[in-house]
């Protein structure tokens, strides 16, 4: 018979505050293993005895059986003297060194706890607030670390004897569990409305479900904020919602009770539902069906829905209860970060909502749904939030010292960054607004006590008139500027180390360039740290400047009058405020020129949400096949390669042509004008590997087209998929550039 062995195990990645301990606990009784497991500057390491088969088997189950919260990065192993341990113990932590500190962003409700919610015999049944070590609240309740009760929002919460007993007990899933909770110890519902208000957790849901039910809409307080949710399939209960939010047209994710539910009303695969089901539970833009079931006012002149299950046992009371789908928006005001204190939500959200629905578990700090889309095959972030940040990644090589990159003006993230390691935050939001800024500061003293490290230097986007610039100045720290698409060009390179050399396409609204214009039409060759503009558009001026962006009509005008065309839709005192250069700064925008192509076709002419011109335009395009207008390509006197938009007026004024198939002719002919700029700089370069980013990347239509042009002419071609390809993965993308400084 073999001898008993030993091994010294050490797990890296996300382990820490995910259940992995008592996990591990489990799996050695289960093979029948003796040793001990404890964490450990950020690892967790296991002495394990048995035969060599049952270490073998019990090895391979560490990283295929993980807990669902868990991402654990790689596994090492050793022989080690054996101890002769006679049973397996969990033995306390070992002091850790701060920068090994991971803070694990907020979990669904796991599978085991979805069947105590829903039997009967359970204590737990129907519990709102029911978790294990495998899911519940995490980044949203932890108030420090170490990752202890005490350092919960649960600390006012005092632990009943059974569930005092599950928490101690190391082979109940329950074994430290921080969040844990029950009816007789736990946090509770209470509903609100004008003429009710009723206590307790099935009565509050009662009440919420009947208003829901009468096409009302109810404030609804979930893990990481507020959510505004109404009936999904109810006309009169959208346009209300949409009436009372001053949000005429901005898409509005919808809510389903499970798979089969959305496989009913979005076309979609067995990957996608998969992905939208996993831990982080995300939102997935999706193709709505015809048949879907859903008001036409959910994403109107779109054909994609946001789609996401829930991801709270007290979701999937409500959304069972209802009935149906049920429409899950930010509980907020326009652009600002996500509610989530009772008093300021009843007070900011009471014109919104009929009711509200509230629970008495403190929400420490916001989180907001993440945001995928697919495109070229692979779900892509739009948005980072509840479910998937902090989101920490590796990076290339240490920094010197810590410091925290600010990001962006517009789908603000914060990067924190020291030694080999980075955090992106959730998603914060516009910084226009007091509350936005206050966010701001908020998460960026969070991030830094959370992890316990301390930046030393700020990093700030160029453009001087940035909200970020306000919490630079309050800081006091040294501050390092980087240029607005560099930043995009070097959050993009991180994702594909091995190109060394790179053609990056940075597409956008609009970033300050390197000229004091705002550029957002720009090819750059080389790699973070030394980035040259290589090729731009065909630059014109926006009449009225940052107006342009949500009155698309206004850059329209501009290309007329660009090409001394006349612009009859615009006032004749812009036309001359416009030729004397006044408030009209030039730009080589990519964004700009979808708005204008959104109003000369008669999509969009004025805009209720920042990117509604183009993604109408977008969902035109999808709708039809066209050719390519060939698009002039030449060198300025800079040596800048320059595309001239000006063959593409005729064919968006021609109205004899469909909206749609301008649409489509549009799209092809930036993809291929793309194309032919990569081209130039290849036979100049040698450059083979080209990338896609900045915000015009989010266009599957567009993004789609050029990869396949740029594959089918020999280049290898990139688009990210970790951080945001749009501003909000800015702040990491300054990080890098700072990293090749």
């Amino acid at each position: 018979m073999p001898e008993r062995v030993a091994r010294f195990i050490t797990i890296s990645g996300r382990v820490q505050g995910v259940g992995f301990r008592p996990f591990v606990y489990r799996l050695a009784h289960r093979h029948g293993i003796t040793g001990w497991v404890r964490n450990a500057n950020g690892a967790v390491e296991i002495h394990a005895e048995g035969l060599p088969a049952q270490l073998q088997r019990f090895s391979d189950a560490l990283l295929n059986d993980a807990p669902p919260l868990s991402a654990p990065a790689k596994l090492s192993s050793e022989n080690c003297p054996p101890e002769a341990s006679h049973a397996f113990s969990i033995l306390d932590s070992e002091s850790r060194n701060a920068a090994d500190i991971h803070v694990p962003a907020d979990g669904f409700v796991c599978a085991d706890c979805l069947a105590e919610l829903h039997d009967p015999a359970n204590r737990r049944h129907r519990y709102p607030f029911i978790n294990c070590t495998q899911c519940g609240p995490r980044y949203t309740l932890i108030t420090a670390l170490p990752y202890d009760r005490p350092n919960t929002a649960m600390h006012d919460f005092t632990l009943c004897p059974d569930c005092r007993q599950e928490y101690e007990n190391p082979l109940d899933r329950r074994f430290h569990a921080e969040p844990i909770a029950c009816p007789t110890c736990g946090p509770h519902l209470q509903f609100v409305s004008e003429d009710k208000t009723a206590d307790g957790d099935e009565a509050a849901l009662a009440a919420a479900v009947a208003v829901l039910q009468s096409g009302r809409t109810v404030a609804v307080k979930g893990v990481g904020g507020y959510h505004l949710m109404c009936d999904a399939a109810n006309d009169d209960a959208v346009a209300s919602l949409r009436a009372r939010k001053s949000r005429p047209a901005k898409p509005l994710a919808v809510m389903f009770r499970n798979p089969d539910a959305m496989r009913r009303a979005v076309q979609t695969t067995p990957e996608l539902l998969d992905f939208a089901a996993s831990a982080q539970r995300p939102i997935v833009l999706l193709p709505k069906r015809a048949d879907s079931g859903l008001s036409n006012l959910i994403a109107p002149g779109l054909a994609e829905i946001g789609c996401l299950l829930p991801y709270s046992p007290l979701h999937d009371l409500l959304l069972a209860d209802f009935g149906g789908p049920l429409v899950a928006t930010s509980g907020n005001l326009s652009g600002e970060p996500v509610l989530t204190d009772r008093m300021e939500a009843q007070t900011r959200l009471a014109h919104l909502a009929d009711a509200f629905l509230h629970h008495d578990r403190p929400i420490v700090r916001p989180a907001d749904d993440p945001v995928y889309r697919p495109i070229a095959g692979t779900p892509r972030p739009l948005r980072l939030g509840r479910g998937n940040a902090p989101l920490e990644l590796g990076l290339p090589a240490p920094l010197p010292e810590p410091v925290l990159a600010l990001g962006s003006h517009m789908k603000n993230t914060l990067c924190l960054a020291w030694g080999s390691r980075a955090v992106i935050s959730p998603h914060i939001g516009e910084l226009g607004t007091a509350r936005s800024q206050d966010t701001l500061a908020q998460v960026a003293s969070d991030l830094q006590g959370l992890y316990q490290v301390q930046a030393t230097r700020l990093i700030v986007d160029r453009h001087p008139g940035y909200g970020t610039r306000r919490y630079a100045r309050a800081g006091g720290l040294p501050v390092f500027e980087v240029w607005h698409h560099h930043a995009h060009a070097s959050a993009l390179a991180w994702e594909f180390p091995d190109v060394a050399d790179w053609i990056v396409f940075a597409w956008d609204g609009v970033g300050l360039g390197e000229d004091s214009t705002l550029w957002g039409g720009e090819a750059f060759t080389g790699a973070p740290g030394r980035w040259q503009r290589a090729a731009s558009m065909r630059t014109f001026r926006l009449p009225g400047g940052d107006k342009a962006g949500r009155e698309p009509w206004r850059a329209a005008a501009a290309l007329l009058w660009e090409t001394g065309q006349p612009a009859p839709f615009a006032p004749e005192p812009l036309h001359q405020a416009w030729s004397a250069r006044l408030n009209s700064p030039a730009s080589s925008a990519v964004g700009r020129l979808f708005d204008a192509a959104a109003a000369l076709c008669g999509v969009c002419t004025h805009a209720s949400f920042e990117g509604e011109a183009p993604m109408r335009l977008e969902a035109d395009a999808a709708t039809s096949a066209a050719n390519a207008v060939e698009l002039p390509l030449a060198r300025d006197p800079l040596g800048l390669w320059r595309t001239d938009w000006a063959p593409l007026l005729p064919m968006l004024g021609d109205t004899t042509r469909p909206p749609a198939e301008r649409a489509a002719c549009f799209h092809l002919s930036l993809a291929q004008a793309l194309v032919e700029q990569a081209q130039q700089l290849r036979t100049q370069t040698g450059i083979r590997s080209v990338g896609l980013t900045g915000g015009v990347f989010q266009n599957r239509v567009l993004a789609e087209a050029a990869i396949s042009l740029l594959e089918r002419a020999g280049f290898s071609a990139h688009l990210p998929q970790h951080a945001p390809v749009n501003d909000a993965g800015l702040s990491f993308g300054q990080v890098i550039e700072l990293l090749h400084q």
